[in-house]
């Protein structure tokens, strides 16, 4: 795994933040929202409380063992930490005015048995590289997706309408949150892309396959290519970058 963040050419403070662990199999990236640098405290919060607790949930007990309704505790885990930091955030955005608002986009992947668990709120996004082929497997939790939806416009709409940055759902802004989760098999030799919108705005899927095609060799190297081809592009938001790839199968032991 590799992560990097940029501040982006045209802002002066970098309110993303991430986290990477290849040994836990996990990665954690938010994109704070809010005035006053409450956006950076926000993802901050989030990323330090759901890596850590998430980390101390699996030490515990493996992601793969399944709860009662039937689902594994890696989606149980991540759904459960994600509302309680949702929780903390909020509180501390209503203690402290500097931090009113404050909020952030968030999406968190676990690796286990051959497969993932991916939970998200907002536009920050996952995509899965495979055999040549990318593919989103988050879906957008804003006004512009439920339009493309529906049919009002086509995604290469959405990426230029003024409003591309409103989001419906994000970490730490109402008291409670729903938390989409899902699960995903993953294969030897996949390549897994976590990004804040300051990626995907500035750079479109094509551009971002053909970044992954001829560097995702290098992680490092193919990281901070995504992040420089935004940056060409205008660099109008923070940039953050995960890239996992999947090296052998690491089904559990049994």
């Amino acid at each position: 795994m590799v992560a990097l963040s940029d501040p982006g050419r045209m802002r002066r403070n970098n309110e993303d933040a991430v986290f990477a662990d290849a040994r836990l199999g996990l990665a954690v990236l938010a994109d704070g929202m809010g005035g006053h640098n409450a956006g950076e405290v926000a993802s901050s919060m989030a990323v330090t409380a759901i890596g850590s607790e998430l980390a101390h949930a699996f030490e515990t007990i493996p992601p793969e063992r399944l709860s009662a309704a039937g689902t594994s505790h890696a989606c149980e885990a991540l759904a459960d930490v994600i509302r309680r930091t949702n929780a903390a955030i909020h509180q501390a955005a209503q203690q402290n005015r500097r931090y009113a608002g404050m909020g952030a986009t968030l999406v968190v992947v676990q690796f286990f048995d051959d497969r993932l668990a991916v939970a998200h709120l907002g536009d920050s996004r996952l995509y899965r590289w495979r055999a040549g082929e990318l593919a989103l497997l988050t879906r957008d939790h804003s006004p512009l997706q439920e339009q493309i939806d529906k049919g009002m416009i086509s995604p290469e709409q959405a990426r230029h309408a003024p409003n591309r940055n409103l989001v419906t759902r994000a970490l730490g802004v109402e008291a409670d949150v729903v938390v989409d989760v899902a699960e995903h098999a993953v294969l030897p030799d996949d390549v897994y892309l976590l990004c804040s919108d300051g990626l995907n705005d500035m750079v479109d899927d094509e551009e971002i396959a053909r970044a992954l095609n001829e560097f995702s060799a290098n992680l490092q190297l193919c990281s901070a290519q995504l992040i420089q081809i935004a940056n060409r592009h205008g660099g109008r938001d923070n940039i953050s970058v995960i890239l996992a790839k999947i090296k052998r199968s690491f089904r559990a032991s049994a």
